[in-house]
């Protein structure tokens, strides 16, 4: 196949990893290494037929373990190696990290405000502030951009990598509350060119429905 022009637009399906107990229990996970539970395996299971057709160049994952087993048992059939891309790692989310909300009030009063107003430049005392995870993530995703211009790139990642990336295709600043869903094992669809990203489609569960009706009663 002849090369791509470099500033041809580069597709990117992303898909957040399957559910974990600590999704469950709404305890943030930030660098923790949480695999899947059941449910996270069956929605994992569940992506695999919607990929099918598809013409995807490369596929990658973030290499904490709910991404990679998502991506493992997701990509199975596609005839891609997954690669490992730390890029795509959820934000550290410090002394917060392993914490509910309830339990961030009390524990650690300042960070949990911090966290809730969505402070740009706040690390958590020892992790990453949204200003440099965001960079981070946009710098990773550039850079297969280029490396697969004018192709489809498969990317299994986390909720807050989806933040930024939704965020950039729509303009919502880093400190404005989330106005938008972030499912687990759901479908997003951007492209990205010279200039910036495109919000194709976003939050795509139909899959996951199908799935359910297909489990006998």
């Amino acid at each position: 196949m002849p090369p791509m022009p470099a500033n041809a637009p580069t597709r990117f399906c992303l898909i957040r990893h399957g559910e974990t107990d600590w999704n469950g229990e709404k305890r943030l996970q930030g660098r923790i290494d949480i695999d899947l539970n059941a449910t996270g395996a069956a929605q994992a299971l569940a992506v695999r037929p919607g990929l099918a057709g598809h013409g995807f160049a490369a596929a990658y994952s973030s290499d904490l373990r709910r991404a990679w087993h998502t991506a493992q048992v997701a990509g199975a059939g596609l005839g891609l190696a997954v690669a490992a891309e730390p890029a795509l790692r959820e934000r550290h989310f410090g002394v917060l990290q392993g914490t509910t909300a309830d339990e961030a009030a009390v524990q650690y009063p300042e960070a949990h405000h911090h966290h809730l107003a969505r402070t740009p430049d706040y690390d958590y005392e020892s992790g990453e502030s949204l200003i440099v995870f965001a960079a981070r993530v946009l710098a990773g995703l550039e850079v297969l951009a280029a490396r697969h211009a004018g192709r489809e790139v498969l990317v299994f990642t986390h909720g807050g990598v989806l933040d930024v990336v939704y965020r950039a295709a729509t303009g919502l600043p880093l400190h404005a509350p989330r106005d938008f869903l972030l499912p687990n094992a759901a479908f997003n669809w951007l492209e990205h060119r010279a200039g910036g990203w495109r919000l194709i489609s976003w939050a795509d569960c139909r899959h996951l429905e199908r799935a359910l009706d297909e489990v006998p009663d």
